[in-house]
């Protein structure tokens, strides 16, 4: 029998933890080892395991967005919910770093599209916030809140405060409110860098008064 018994991985035990709780299936996520992720689950290690500052290993591999480690882990029982408002989303984390296969996958496995973090607000926030259009479309093709923001910054206030014209236009086309109002009492098109093109894309719109074009997908109930 090897030296660490049934969880024991190339002689260390596949749960071995550091001072701050990082197990070797953290470190393998991050890097994107499928191989090495695979062996260490076989092994016995804890697909759950959360560090110190509630880091998960799922959370690891939307870091580095890796769609073969997340399929493992998610086909091993990891949780794609998080337990704790406070701790990292890995939903939001795919979200920031513009990995929508993970975002696919995670929605797929039951993760809440409109999860919401005390201070990152929900996932689609966060992808209109860094920009990131692809994460934004599989969000709202999924059926997440098109208005669900930070508070009561809507995403649409967040694109349009960027001049990301793309995702103003997705978001309208999903029908985002472009008369709420955020924490400073401002619409939209308010904050809009004036002469930009999702300035103008917003003046049209309002000029208009519906949907520039109805999306390709059923949002759902």
């Amino acid at each position: 029998m090897r030296p660490g018994g049934s969880n024991d991985w190339t002689g260390y035990h596949a749960n071995i933890l550091t001072i701050d709780h990082v197990t070797p299936l953290h470190e393998a996520c991050l890097s994107g080892h499928t191989a090495c992720v695979r062996t260490l689950i076989h092994e016995g290690a804890n697909v759950n395991a959360a560090t110190i500052d509630g880091i998960t290993p799922l959370f690891n591999c939307c870091t580095s967005g890796s769609i073969g480690c997340i399929e493992l882990l998610l086909k091993n029982g990891a949780q794609t919910h998080i337990q704790h408002s406070h701790f990292p989303s890995a939903l939001h984390e795919a979200c920031k770093r513009g990995n929508s296969q993970c975002v696919e996958s995670l929605l797929s496995h039951g993760a809440n599209p409109d999860c919401q973090l005390p201070l990152l607000g929900s996932p689609l926030y966060v992808s209109c916030l860094h920009q990131q259009l692809a994460c934004s479309r599989v969000l709202l093709d999924r059926g997440a809140d098109v208005n669900s923001g930070r508070e009561r910054d809507s995403p649409l206030h967040t694109a349009a405060s960027q001049d990301s014209a793309d995702q103003v236009s997705l978001l309208l086309q999903y029908g985002a409110d472009v008369n709420c109002k955020d924490s400073m009492g401002q619409r939209p098109v308010e904050i809009a860098p004036p002469g930009g093109k999702a300035h103008w894309l917003l003046v049209a719109y309002e000029g208009i008064g519906s949907p520039l074009e109805e999306p390709s997908v059923c949002r759902g109930p």
